[in-house]
């Protein structure tokens, strides 16, 4: 989990915002199950949503808050991430797909976002190990 809390720190979001968090469980949820950045509204936001017991409307403006720290604070670094250059602020699903793609966890072809195929990160630290899960739903649970 520090993994994607350092990314999300690289990008300029702060634990200070509640879409920190959200965000965070939102992308091992999705580095887990690719398929949930297909169905965002009806599997992804519930679920972040029932680990912090809140409503899926919550997660949804949350997570979007997020992407626009990310946006305003380090658009660089996620243009980076992305492979490509980003004309506007990417939509929820598509943000959590780049941030996703950048720890190793799922090529973009997958995501069915129409962007061409990525590079995988190549360091096999940066990559979320089985069992993460777990560690993840234990340190949000606290």
């Amino acid at each position: 989990m520090t993994i994607i809390y350092d990314l999300l720190y690289q990008l300029g979001v702060t634990a200070n915002y509640t879409g920190f968090f959200h965000t965070a469980y939102a992308i091992s949820l999705c580095a887990e199950q690719p398929d949930r950045l297909l169905l965002v509204t009806k599997w992804l936001y519930p679920e972040v949503a029932r680990q912090y017991g809140t409503n899926w409307k919550a997660v949804e403006r949350n997570i979007r808050t997020v992407s626009c720290i990310i946006w305003r604070e380090n658009q660089s670094l996620l243009e980076e991430l992305a492979h490509r250059r980003l004309d506007q602020r990417p939509r929820n699903a598509e943000m959590l797909s780049i941030l996703v793609s950048s720890l190793g966890a799922v090529p973009l072809a997958i995501q069915g976002l129409g962007e061409a195929g990525g590079a995988k990160n190549s360091d096999p630290q940066a990559e979320i190990q089985p069992g993460d899960s777990d560690e993840i739903s234990q340190v949000m649970a606290v």
